[in-house]
C-alpha cells in the first residue's frame, strides 16, 4: 500500500520553533519528529511513500533525500500556494494509483497501522478515518459513529455545547483513490470541513476506526512539551539515538558526564554533550546533542537541541532552548518560555515564563525580560467565552492585552473602520484607549463613540457603516472588578466563533500587520450616538397613544447613562416617572446588574405604596431588565423570555419566535395560541442573534433588538399596555405555569467529553435533541444537559408539569453525570 506523508504545515502556534524550520523538521527526543512517523511506517511495511511539501519544502528534502538511508522510497509533490490537507493530497495523484494511507508527518503515535488497514478492507469502505479518545476535544474534528463504525456526523473543533463525544480524528486516513475524482486541482479543499461532509452527505462508506495507543498532534508549545514528558515516562516506545544506562536515563553515544553531575531520572542527553561538575539535569529534561552545560548550572523540566550552550551557574526550568542558544553564565530561563535559535542570554538576564525570543536576538546583561521579542506578550490558551473577553482589570485583561487585542483584530480586516465604546467606569476607559491603540497601529481609523449603552454601541456600528465594533463594559454578573470586552461584526452583532478564532490565533502568533508611521490611522469622535440612537426608538412608538395613558413607573437605580437616556424618552412618551437612585459618582464602578436585582424590595415597596403600573430594573448596559407588576410581582428569567414572546407575537399577528434550548417550553404553548411558531437555536448569543435577526425582519416589531435592548423592549410593553388598555398582571395571566430547575456540576476538562460521549449513548433512542448539549423529552417533562464553555462544569436544566418532577428531572442527570465521573476516576486510579 502506498502512503502520503503530509508535510506542508508551517507550524504557526509552535513559533518560534518553526521559524527556520517546517514542522516535521522539529526535533523530539534529539530527532526530527517525521522521522518517528517514517520509522512506523517501516515497522508496518508500508515504504512506498509520497510526501507534501509547502513551507520551506527543501529543508525535508534535504534531510530525507531519496529515503534509502531510512529504508523507505520517497518522493515529493510540492505545492506553489497551500492547498489545504485534501488539496495537497490531490497534487499528489499521479502517484496514487491505488488504495493508499495518509498521515501527517508532524503527529507521534504509535497505532497499529495493520488493524485500521484491515478494519477498512472489512468493511468495504471508501474512506476509513483512523480515531482515538482524548481528554478535551475542542481543539479536534469530533466524529460520531454508530455501532458498525459508520460515521454518523462531524463537528471540526466544537464548542463544549457541540461536544456529543470525546472520540476525535487523528488524520490519518485509509482512503480509495476514487476520493481523489471530488478534489478539484490547485484549489484549497480540506478532508475534514470539505471533502468527507461531502461523501457523508452523499452516502458513501464512509468509516471510523478507533485504535488504542498513544496519539500526540504536537500542535502547540505545550502539547510538544508535554510529549517529550510522555516519551521519558514511557507512555509511547521510540526508538531513541541513545542507550538506556540505567532506568529512566538515556546517554548518546560520546556523551561526557562529570562524576559528581547529578542525573535525576527520567533524563535525556543527547551524543557528543559535555556535562560539567556540579550540573544537575532533572525531573523529565532532554538535552539536545553536543551541548556544552558548564558547571553548577541546572536544567529541570527543560529541552535543549542540537549545539546549545549553558553558562557556569546557568538555570532552565521548563524552557526550550533551541539551535546553537547560549544562556550565559548566571542566567535563568523560565517555564513555558522559548529561546530562538542562536539567540543569547547574557549574564544575569532572566527571561520571564512564557516569554518567546525569536532567533537571532540578545537579551542584554542583567535584563528581566518580560516581553517576547519583538512583538509582546504570550496570549493565554483561550481568549473568548460564550459573551466575549472577560476578567478582572489589571490582572486577567490589561492595557498591554487590550492593546494586543487592537492589533489582532485590525490585521484581519484589509481596510476601513471600527466603532469603539464603553461605558462610563474609568477602567473601561482605560481599556478603550489601549485596545484604540492597537487597531490604529494596524491601519484602521477607530470611531470613538465615547461612553455608551451596549444597543446603542450596536447602532453605531451599522450607522457609520463601519467593518465592526469593540464595546468594554463591567460584568453584569460579577460583583469583583471583571470587565467584558464585547467585538461586534458590521450588522452590530456579535462576531462569529469563526472570527474570534481567527482573532485568537492572530493574538497568539503575534503576527500582527506591522505598517509604516505615515500609514497608522486616526480616531474621529462621534459622541451623539445615544441621543441618535434614542431618537430612532421613538420614531418607531405611537407616542399619543402612551401619553394618553398615563403611565406611572418606579424606575429601580438607573446608572449615569441610562439616566441621560432613559429618563427623557420616558417623560417625552408621558409617563410618570419615579425614580430610585443608588449614588455612583461617575468615574466609579457603576453597579452590577446582579447587585441591583437583589434590590428589588425597595423596588416593589415604591410600586405598592405609590400604586404604580409597573417598575424596572435594568441592567446598566440596557441589554436585560427586571420587571415588576403592579402587585410588585417581579418578572425575570424565563417569566420575562416568555412574556416577550407573547407581545412579540401579539404585535406581529403569530410569526416565529427564537429562543434557545434553554428556554420553557411555555413557549411553544403560547406560540400555538397566538398563529406562531418557536424556532430554537444554541445558547451562546451569536446564534441566537443570528436567527432573531432574520425573523425580525418579517414582522411590525424587531423580534432582535427587543430580546437583547433593555430600552426597545420597555417602550415596545409601555405602547401595548397603552393600546390594549391592559396590566402587567393581566398578561401574565396568559403565561403558562413555568416550572423548571438548573444546577451546575463540576466536571473535570479532561473528563467533559468522556461524560458526554456516555450519555449520549445511554440516552434513550427516540426523544434526542443535540442542538445545543444533550436535551432529552420525557413524558412529564425535558432535561437539558449543556457543557459550560467557560469553566469546568455541566448546566443541568429540568422542566416539568410542577416543581417535583422538575426538581427531580434535574436530579436524576446531576446523579447520572457524578456516576460517570466516578467511573472514569476508578479507571484512571
Amino acid at each position: 500500500m502506498k502512503v502520503i506523508i503530509m508535510a506542508g504545515g508551517e507550524g504557526a502556534r509552535l513559533r518560534p520553533l518553526t521559524c527556520d524550520r517546517p514542522k516535521p523538521m522539529v526535533p523530539v527526543m534529539d530527532r526530527p519528529m517525521m522521522e518517528y512517523i517514517i520509522e512506523l511506517l517501516k515497522a508496518h511495511n508500508l515504504t512506498d511513500i509520497g510526501v507534501t511539501l509547502q513551507y520551506l519544502p527543501q529543508a525535508i528534502k534535504d534531510h530525507f533525500a531519496d529515503g534509502a538511508d531510512f529504508g523507505v522510497k520517497l518522493r515529493y509533490f510540492i505545492e506553489d500556494k497551500p492547498l489545504g490537507t485534501a488539496g495537497s493530497v490531490k497534487n499528489a495523484s499521479s502517484f496514487l494509483n491505488e488504495t493508499f494511507l495518509v498521515i501527517s508527518g508532524d503527529a507521534l503515535t504509535d497505532f497499529d497501522l495493520d488493524r485500521a488497514i484491515d478494519f477498512h478492507r472489512r468493511k468495504g469502505a471508501l474512506a476509513t478515518l483512523v480515531l482515538t479518545s482524548v481528554e478535551n476535544p475542542l481543539e479536534y474534528g469530533v466524529v460520531i459513529t454508530d455501532q458498525e463504525g459508520r460515521i454518523k456526523r462531524f463537528l471540526e473543533k466544537p464548542g463544549w455545547g457541540e461536544v456529543f463525544s470525546d472520540t476525535v480524528n487523528t488524520g490519518i486516513y485509509i482512503l480509495e483513490p476514487e476520493v481523489l475524482d471530488d478534489i478539484e486541482p490547485d484549489v484549497p479543499f480540506d478532508f475534514s470541513k470539505d471533502l468527507f461532509p461531502l461523501l457523508l452527505k452523499r452516502g458513501a462508506p464512509l468509516f471510523g476506526c478507533v485504535l488504542p495507543g498513544y496519539w500526540c498532534d504536537i500542535g502547540n508549545l505545550a502539547q510538544y512539551q508535554q510529549a517529550h514528558i510522555d516519551i521519558l515516562q514511557g507512555k509511547i516506545a521510540l526508538n531513541l539515538a541513545a542507550d538506556e544506562l540505567e532506568r529512566g536515563i538515556w546517554l548518546g553515544r560520546g556523551a561526557d558526564v562529570a562524576p559528581d553531575a547529578v542525573l535525576r531520572a527520567p533524563v535525556y542527553i543527547g551524543s557528543g554533550t559535555k556535562i560539567d561538575t556540579g550540573v544537575t539535569i532533572a525531573d523529565c529534561s532532554v538535552i539536545g546533542s553536543r551541548n556544552l552545560i558548564d558547571s553548577g548550572a541546572s536544567v529541570k523540566r527543560g529541552i535543549t537541541w542540537p549545539n546549545v550552550r549553558i553558562g557556569r551557574g546557568a538555570h532552565l526550568r521548563g524552557g526550550i532552548l533551541c539551535n546553537q542558544a547560549q544562556l550565559s553564565s548566571r542566567a535563568a530561563v523560565y517555564e513555558g518560555a522559548v529561546v530562538g535559535d542562536r539567540s543569547v542570554i547574557e549574564e544575569d538576564a532572566v527571561i520571564k515564563p512564557d516569554v518567546k525570543i525569536w532567533p537571532y536576538k540578545r537579551v542584554e546583561s542583567g535584563a528581566v525580560q518580560r516581553q517576547s521579542l519583538i512583538w509582546g506578550t504570550r496570549a493565554p490558551r483561550t481568549l473568548f467565552g460564550s459573551d466575549g473577553i472577560k476578567g478582572e482589570v489589571n490582572k486577567d485583561i490589561t492595557p498591554e492585552l487590550a492593546a494586543k487585542l487592537g492589533a489582532a483584530y485590525g490585521s484581519l480586516l484589509e481596510k476601513g473602520a471600527v466603532v469603539t465604546s464603553s461605558d462610563h467606569w474609568k477602567a473601561s476607559r482605560m481599556l478603550k484607549e489601549a485596545l484604540t491603540a492597537g487597531l490604529l497601529s494596524s491601519g484602521i481609523k477607530v470611531y470613538d463613540a465615547g461612553n455608551q449603552l451596549m444597543p446603542a454601541a450596536r447602532y453605531a456600528v451599522t450607522a457609520v457603516g463601519a467593518q465592526g465594533g469593540v464595546h468594554i463594559q463591567l460584568s453584569t454578573e460579577d460583583d469583583d472588578d471583571s470587565i467584558q470586552l464585547r467585538f461586534l461584526d458590521a450588522e452590530g452583532l456579535n462576531q462569529p466563533r469563526s472570527w474570534e478564532r481567527k482573532i485568537e490565533q492572530i493574538f497568539m502568533r503575534e503576527d500582527f500587520k506591522r505598517i509604516k508611521g505615515t500609514d497608522v490611522a486616526e480616531t474621529v469622535f462621534v459622541p451623539n450616538f445615544l441621543q441618535h440612537y434614542t431618537e430612532q426608538l421613538l420614531q418607531k412608538v405611537d407616542k399619543r397613544a402612551v401619553a394618553n395613558a398615563g403611565l406611572k413607573i418606579v424606575l429601580g437605580y438607573p446608572g449615569s447613562l441610562l439616566e441621560e437616556c432613559f429618563l427623557p424618552i420616558l417623560q417625552r412618551l408621558g409617563c410618570q416617572v419615579i425614580t430610585l437612585n443608588l449614588n455612583s459618582p461617575i468615574d466609579e464602578k457603576p453597579f452590577s446588574f446582579k447587585t441591583l436585582c437583589q434590590r428589588r424590595s425597595g423596588v416593589i415597596a415604591t410600586i405598592r405604596a405609590l400604586e404604580a403600573d409597573l417598575g424596572m430594573i435594568m441592567d446598566p448596559n440596557a441589554e436585560r431588565m427586571l420587571l415588576f407588576t403592579e402587585e410588585g410581582q417581579a418578572i425575570e428569567g424565563e417569566l420575562y423570555n416568555a412574556l416577550l414572546s407573547l407581545l412579540i407575537l401579539r404585535t406581529n399577528g403569530g410569526g416565529t419566535v427564537a429562543v434557545p434550548v434553554t428556554a420553557s417550553n411555555a413557549i411553544e404553548k403560547i406560540a400555538a395560541a397566538n398563529r406562531g411558531k418557536v424556532r430554537r437555536t444554541k445558547t451562546a448569543p451569536r446564534y441566537l442573534m443570528e436567527t432573531l435577526r432574520k425573523e425580525g425582519a418579517k414582522g411590525k416589531v424587531n423580534h432582535f433588538q427587543l430580546s437583547f435592548d433593555a430600552l426597545a423592549a420597555a417602550i415596545m410593553l409601555l405602547e401595548y399596555m397603552a393600546k390594549e388598555r391592559t396590566s402587567l398582571s393581566a398578561l401574565l395571566r396568559e403565561i403558562p405555569d413555568i416550572h423548571q430547575r438548573k444546577k451546575e456540576i463540576p466536571c473535570p476538562w479532561e473528563e467533559k467529553g468522556h461524560v458526554m460521549r456516555r450519555l449520549i449513548e445511554e440516552a434513550p433512542p427516540e426523544g434526542v435533541e443535540m442542538i445545543d448539549g444533550l436535551k432529552v423529552h420525557h413524558p412529564q417533562g425535558w432535561a437539558l444537559v449543556l457543557p459550560d464553555p467557560e469553566k469546568p462544569s455541566y448546566h443541568v436544566y429540568g422542566e416539568g408539569y410542577s416543581e417535583e418532577i422538575s426538581e427531580s428531572l434535574t436530579d436524576f442527570y446531576v446523579k447520572k453525570i457524578k456516576a460517570l465521573q466516578q467511573k472514569e476516576e476508578a479507571k484512571m486510579r
